[in-house]
């Protein structure tokens, strides 16, 4: 059986210019979500910021951040 994906879309960035982060939806592949990208790309705010846009591909049914985390400064 093939493991699952889907594909997160965000936008905004780490840097003081980028807005907080959001997100824009959870899709079943990555042509869709850049589909959204196009969608969205003319809409106020995230026009501001065209390169903003980020896809995650994440597996169905697997865990992230299995070691655990160390909080920075």
């Amino acid at each position: 059986m093939t493991a699952k994906s889907v594909y997160l879309l965000w936008h905004g960035d780490d840097d003081e210019t980028s807005p907080e982060p959001k997100l824009l939806g959870v899709y079943s592949s990555e042509q869709a979500a850049l589909a959204r990208v196009d969608r969205a790309s003319s809409l106020p705010g995230f026009s501001d910021h065209p390169n903003a846009f980020h896809t995650s591909r994440y597996e169905i049914d697997k865990d992230e951040w299995t070691t655990g985390y160390v909080q920075g400064d």
